[in-house]
């Protein structure tokens, strides 16, 4: 496990970036595992701009997101798909039949996990997956539980997640009670995982996922067991390591 300690967001965002461009630039043709939400924003627009710059090519880029909400269509402006595509997508030369999310339209909850699971084989695996951390522990929308899920599911999520996400939407009420999610199990078979990590707020439940014990409780807990972690966190984030 690295850990790469920043100053602030611009620099998480900018370190964790370099990260990311270096799996293209060594392997033009890798399988990215991509997140949404306000944490990887940043590197996303820098990617974008070494792009405009000509130092990325993405034509041979294949991605496959960690989740989506169920029930929202890809055109409404608050699903993954429509994230990803105003936030690096549109930007990049990508092949869209290169970028793979889940269905949330789909009714069939074990069918649609079954069929994302069958992408990710066909995809060979994951070279590198993005992570953000949630204020519970969740990675991917894998809330605290008594087991860590194993595939892609359908999960209802949490109060404490709802909350958190509901400064996107115009009030609580319209938050998604489910996703779509990659299980654990399919999140540590990616090769590489990069966790990225901003503010205060998160510095609590970092310092335990990453110093506590492995436990679904804290399903972050589990990168402990992943044998190439890269963690970029900036100073506010760390600030719990100071006092310990």
């Amino acid at each position: 496990m690295k850990l790469y300690r920043a100053k602030d967001y611009y620099d998480m965002s900018r370190k964790a970036a370099n990260i990311i461009s270096a799996q293209i630039i060594m392997k033009p043709n890798c399988v990215l595992g991509l997140a949404t939400g306000s944490t990887p924003v940043g590197a996303y627009k820098q990617l974008i701009e070494w792009y405009n710059k000509g130092d990325l090519d993405f034509s041979r880029v294949k991605t496959a997101n960690l989740d989506e909400y169920k029930g929202l269509t890809r055109d409404n402006d608050q699903s993954y798909y429509h994230f990803m595509k105003q936030n690096l997508f549109m930007h990049v030369n990508i092949d869209e039949t290169n970028t793979h999310i889940p269905d949330g339209m789909e009714s069939d909850t074990e069918k649609e996990a079954a069929r994302y699971e069958e992408i990710l084989r066909n995809l060979g695996g994951i070279d590198l997956q993005i992570l953000g951390l949630g204020h519970n522990g969740h990675i991917g929308f894998n809330e605290p539980s008594d087991i860590f899920p194993k595939d892609t599911h359908i999960v209802d999520l949490q109060e404490s997640t709802i909350e958190a996400n509901k400064r996107f939407f115009e009030s609580a009420d319209q938050v998604p009670r489910q996703a779509y999610t990659m299980g654990i199990g399919t999140i540590i078979r990616a090769k590489k995982i990069l966790l990225m990590v901003s503010g205060e707020d998160k510095a609590e439940i970092l310092y335990n996922a990453l110093c506590g014990p492995v436990t679904p409780k804290v399903p972050a807990s589990i990168l402990q067991l992943h044998p190439d972690v890269i963690i970029v966190a900036d100073e506010a984030a760390l600030s719990k390591w100071e006092t310990n």
